[in-house]
């Protein structure tokens, strides 16, 4: 079933229609999100239902950290090293034999035009025919693991640009909730068992940590991470905001073929790879000198794997204002060209 509108207000028409007793959710961390969970709690309590929220969206428990939230250490080797020799990764919830379900004479999904949205065909160069559901995120974790065993080389080819096997993309089916982080670790042990573990296999087991740890910082920092200065007390110096210098970064027309070819794929799919990313991001705070609060929301627009505590955490971790020791995050635009698009074939393929 779906419904459109006020997630509070539909939820309590449809705790009324199905003498709903419970409703089950994921633990939010962020303040916007935080505040749609109680709002919707207090809809429905009065109709003896109660809002129960479980924390599936990390690899690591936060009752299970070596310290409490507060006490996080503001640098993830810190924060990295005590989780991995302190602390243990739980199971995945036993899967139910069945599941009480209200009978519903109909199953049939509106159509786009029944929700006010046309149907755009996917862009031929897109990385990858992002399908949601379940379903869809087991496939694609058989096929990373067990069918190609690319995972075995993940490290390798992460920072690739073109195609659907450099990483896992496994974001997207993460950021909705339709495969856990857990769930991907211990298929991944299950695959190491059978294949061997290097140092490939390790680092997608870190990629989870690192989101682990920008939704701890959430926890931890709350509101902060959505101001200018982020989590830093110093004054951090931007620039006047220029309209049309963001305008520009954000239709792919700045004239630096590197960074406009990873915004206008941005555009085209809702994709772009981690090591466009932080180019483009280094490139709107640190050579256009704009708040970076532009880019994230930019982001957030876009992204079909958006995620409110990675998207928020790296892009104030590349402005200088997040959990990055370093001062200054500079990425050479030119030189990283050179290194990851030796022959240009990115920049052609997204700028002819």
């Amino acid at each position: 079933m779906l419904v459109k509108g006020n997630p509070a207000e539909e939820l309590r028409k449809l705790v009324i229609e199905y003498k709903a007793t419970k409703i089950y959710a994921k633990k939010e961390v962020a303040p916007e999100e935080i505040k749609t969970q109680t709002e919707v709690e207090e809809k429905v309590w009065p109709l003896n239902c109660s809002f129960e929220v479980f924390s599936t969206s990390t690899l690591y428990h936060a009752q299970d950290l070596p310290f409490s939230i507060k006490d996080i250490p503001d640098v993830l080797t810190d924060f990295r090293r005590k989780v991995e020799k302190e602390s243990e990764i739980r199971d995945v919830f036993v899967t139910p034999k069945s599941i009480k379900s209200p009978s519903i004479t109909s199953m049939n999904l509106p159509s786009l035009s029944d929700l006010n949205l046309n149907y755009i065909k996917m862009d031929s160069r897109a990385a990858i025919d992002f399908i949601g559901g379940e379903n869809a995120a087991l496939e694609r974790m058989n096929y990373y693991f067990d069918e190609s065993k690319l995972v075995s080389n993940y490290k390798e080819t992460r920072n690739q640009l073109i195609g659907s096997d450099y990483s896992s993309k496994f974001s997207s089916w993460l950021a909705l909730g339709c495969i856990s982080p857990k769930q991907i670790y211990h298929s991944l042990k299950l695959y190491e068992e059978k294949n061997g573990a290097n140092d490939s296999t390790y680092w997608l087991v870190f990629e989870l940590l690192w989101r682990d740890y920008f939704r701890f910082m959430m926890k931890k920092h709350k509101e902060k991470l959505f101001f200018k200065n982020g989590i830093k007390k110093d004054e951090t110096k931007f620039g006047p905001h220029n309209q049309d210098a963001l305008m520009n970064w954000i239709n792919g027309e700045t004239g630096v073929d590197f960074v406009d070819a990873n915004m206008k794929e941005l555009k085209l799919t809702g994709f772009m790879s981690n090591r466009g990313r932080q180019n483009v991001a280094s490139y709107l705070c640190n050579d256009l000198n704009l708040d970076w609060r532009y880019g994230a929301a930019y982001f957030e627009e876009q992204l079909i794997d958006y995620d409110v505590c990675s998207n928020w955490g790296n892009w104030a971790y590349i402005a200088g204002v997040g959990n990055d020791p370093r001062k200054d995050r500079y990425f050479n635009i030119e030189k990283q060209a050179n290194q990851y698009d030796a022959d240009k074939k990115y920049r052609l393929l997204w700028n002819s």
